[in-house]
């Protein structure tokens, strides 16, 4: 591999977000094409991170601290990136319920779907119901994940599986659930399709699903 692609590689596995702004600028200034500079060092990258998170070598900060680097590289490169006119990758739309801000997990989570592949749409924190059932009509994801962590708010979470039902939308998207105070049983007793207890294991039960899809 390309010295430079190895070096931006290692700073998103070790958290270096400056660097990995730097490097990526110097991966493009060399003429490297950008789609290499993405599969190749980037992604590679957060995938390794990921591996090691799986290994519980890596912890919350670190992860933390990659997902910062792999954003800052990412940053660098996308508008270099061919626009996707066929993507026919499966779409997940993840996004935290009303009255919650806690952001963490999500972020993390979704660093690492990416990293996988996959194509996220990331909706944020505080989103009502109906936030949720608008981006589901409008983006007609595979999967959706809702994300609670407090005690408090993860009732929201099946108004919002109700808002999908009523919407006509339910039986459509596969929904899973995560967050701190979630359990497998909140989620079986509420009609979700799957329950996560962390980012890892959340990644794992995509794949699962999508693999049952297909």
């Amino acid at each position: 591999m390309n010295e430079l692609l190895t070096e931006l590689k290692n700073a998103v596995v070790e958290g270096h977000a400056e660097r990995a702004t730097d490097l990526a600028e110097r991966c493009l200034a060399t003429g490297l094409p950008a789609t290499m500079i993405f599969d190749e060092a980037i992604i590679a990258g957060i995938r390794e991170a990921g591996t090691l998170w799986d290994c519980n070598r890596y912890r919350v900060p670190d992860m933390i601290l990659s997902a910062d680097a792999f954003n800052a590289a990412v940053a660098v490169i996308e508008r270099h990136l061919p626009v996707r006119h066929d993507d026919t990758r499966p779409k997940l739309v993840i996004g935290v319920v009303e009255g919650d801000v806690h952001d963490l997990g999500k972020n993390i989570l979704v660093t690492m779907l990416r990293g996988a592949g996959l194509d996220v749409l990331d909706l944020g924190v505080d989103l009502s119901a109906s936030a949720f059932v608008g981006a589901v009509q409008r983006e007609r994801p595979v999967i959706l994940g809702i994300g609670a962590y407090m005690s408090s708010t993860m009732l929201a979470v099946p108004e919002i599986l109700q808002a999908l039902e009523e919407a006509g939308l339910r039986s459509s998207v596969k929904v899973i659930v995560g967050g701190v105070p979630t359990t497998q049983h909140f989620a079986d007793e509420i009609g979700a399709d799957g329950w996560a207890r962390d980012a890892s294991s959340a990644v794992h039960l995509v794949q699962q699903m999508l693999g049952q899809i297909k």
